[in-house]
């Protein structure tokens, strides 16, 4: 009898991986074209880890989009794996907040003013800084790009501000599709200038920062 039971509990176990096997190869079959060639990284590879702990997952290239939501802790984060879903889940993972839809990622510039609790729904507002603002770039903020971008513009998180040496580090999904070269995507050059902040990145409108 014991036999027996040993050789169900194996044929189980044998079978569950079979069909998980078939499911996963059937998931890279299914694959648009645009996500499983030319691909910078391989859809879905982790391209880095925040110092946080918030990974970024490869999207292929930009010309990927599969309608394929992304749930964290009940909460939807975005479609896999786009920008916008990167800067909702660093925000409900750090802030425990998210912002709502939008159809582009430039379109939070002009159309996303708050982030909701996830827990206690209330309202957090969200300042706007244009790339030349007397109000310097702070770890949290969401860098916004404009339509000019791939025509959808783009959005990042800032993880680190080093004022001494003059540059951020951000956070992102679906801009180069690169590895990471260390817990961070990019480095942009931060100036000063007659109190004056800059960020010297291409198609970059400005900055949303939660207000205290």
């Amino acid at each position: 009898m014991k036999i027996i039971n040993l050789s169900s509990k194996l044929f189980s176990s044998i079978l569950l991986a079979l069909i998980l096997n078939t499911a996963f190869a059937g998931n890279i079959k299914e694959l648009p074209v645009a996500c499983n060639t030319n691909c910078i990284s391989p859809y879905g590879t982790v391209l880095g880890v925040s110092k946080r702990g918030i990974e970024a997952y490869s999207n292929c290239n930009s010309g990927c989009v599969i309608f394929e939501p992304n749930n964290l802790k009940n909460t939807y984060t975005g479609i896999k794996w786009q920008c916008v879903e990167y800067a909702r889940r660093w925000l409900l993972i750090n802030k425990g907040a998210v912002y709502g839809d939008v159809d582009t990622a430039a379109d939070i510039w002009d159309k996303i003013n708050n982030l909701t609790d996830v827990n206690t729904n209330i309202t957090l507002q969200l300042e706007s800084h244009l790339n030349g603002s007397k109000q310097a770039p702070q770890v949290g903020d969401l860098l916004i790009y404009s339509k000019e971008f791939n025509n959808t513009g783009h959005v990042a998180v800032v993880l680190n501000v080093d004022y001494k040496n003059g540059f951020i580090e951000v956070g992102e999904q679906n801009y180069t599709n690169d590895l990471w070269p260390g817990n961070y995507a990019r480095k942009i050059e931060l100036i000063k200038k007659s109190d004056i902040y800059w960020l010297l990145d291409q198609y970059l409108l400005g900055w949303k920062h939660i207000s205290q």
